[in-house]
């Protein structure tokens, strides 16, 4: 095995901190260490910094700054938003989400059914996108909450959460959407997706781990989650985490000034290693739609190999076979499952994501290292 780090495409998973994420948050771990909630010079320089960051992550996602809510990240946003509004909203026991969401998103919903609540949940297309016309069916006048993921954390493929919002409130209903795989990569605008709430995970978009933020809009019935003191709108009690706060503001302000050059520059890397894929693994196929996907995302199916087996013949490469919180469960994804995938098919399946990164060098290099795991597993000459 090599001496050298793998290439790096698994930035689904989570990222790196960008340079200027740690040196921003660097004071706040040092001198800046004051409690937000203190009226002293210590408290209001970390005041400040924390309502700077929400200004931040406000201008990224178009909203308002007090619309924003810190967290300790997207299960936690997750949490706040379904339960939270299940909490308010006791007149109406009904809820909608889709067949492919995250555990943070599904395990809430499953907590409310075993607990009297009635949950639909949507299916998806052989492209891996929820059917508008089965929610317009599902969504009824006792619905509390339609909560559909705005990107497949695993297919990459884009939710139509802005043909659901209207159905919804149509009905009632509020939108919650789980943002933390596109936010940063693809444009994300609160009032064009029309949702009431939507969570946001700051390692997703090179923020530090154990921070994220949940938006909701002015008006929305929300109860907490967590009981404590009345930090956040007291929608979070607990001391702010400064630091990461912070890191999650700087990160960004980063991806609003950057987004479209990135999310260009990716998608031509991301397009140019399927095509190396394609060339050197014949019968190789794409999992999910091919045009309505985040930038970075590729999954592919692999002929006559488990994709867990061409991963451990290929050291040089670090990617995933699925979403790291599904990892070591030893099953087929049930996202690709709920495509209509068999179980060898989910299982010969990987997922690519690329990031900030990511160089046109090192796509090649992982495209011959992957190709030459899977003729070694397949046993081909």
């Amino acid at each position: 095995m090599s001496s050298r780090a793998p290439i790096y495409l698994d930035h689904n998973a989570t990222t790196p901190l960008l340079p200027e994420v740690v040196d921003a948050m660097l004071p706040y771990l040092r001198e800046h260490f004051g409690n937000p909630s203190s009226d002293h010079a210590y408290g209001q320089r970390a005041r400040e910094a924390v309502e700077r960051a929400r200004g931040q992550v406000a201008l990224l996602v178009g909203s308002d700054a007090d619309e924003i809510v810190f967290t300790s990240g997207g299960t936690e946003s997750n949490n706040l938003a379904i339960r939270g509004v299940a909490e308010a909203r006791p007149e109406r026991r009904h809820l909608v989400t889709s067949v492919i969401e995250h555990p943070a998103t599904e395990r809430p919903c499953a907590w409310l059914a075993s607990h009297g609540w009635s949950v639909t949940r949507l299916a998806v297309d052989a492209g891996g996108r929820v059917h508008v016309d089965e929610a317009r069916r599902a969504l009824v006048a006792g619905t509390a909450l339609l909560t559909v993921m705005h990107a497949n954390n695993e297919t990459g493929v884009l939710q139509p959460v802005a043909d659901l919002a209207p159905l919804a409130h149509a009905a009632g209903a509020l939108v919650h959407t789980d943002a933390a795989q596109s936010v940063g990569k693809v444009p994300v605008h609160v009032d064009a997706l029309g949702v009431d709430l939507l969570s946001i995970a700051g390692h997703k978009l090179y923020a530090p781990k154990g921070v994220g933020a949940l938006y909701v809009r002015r008006g929305t019935p929300i109860a907490p989650v967590l009981l404590g003191a009345a930090q956040e709108r007291a929608l979070r009690p607990g001391t702010e985490n400064v630091a990461s706060i912070v890191g999650l503001g700087v990160a960004c302000e980063i991806a609003a000034r950057t987004l479209e050059g990135e999310r260009e520059r990716v998608a031509a890397l991301r397009d140019a290693l399927w095509r190396q894929l394609q060339a050197g693994i014949p019968g190789l196929l794409l999992n999910g739609r091919e045009l309505e996907r985040l930038p970075n995302t590729v999954n592919i199916r692999l002929p006559g190999a488990r994709g867990d087996a061409v991963l451990d013949a290929c050291p040089e490469v670090a990617v995933s076979i699925g979403s790291a919180c599904h990892a070591g469960s030893g099953g087929p994804s049930s996202a690709l499952t709920a495509m209509g995938l068999g179980e060898e098919e989910a299982l010969g399946s990987l997922r690519l994501s690329l990031g900030r990164g990511t160089t046109a060098a090192a796509i090649e290099q992982a495209a011959t290292a992957l190709i030459g795991a899977w003729r070694r597993v397949a046993q081909l000459p």
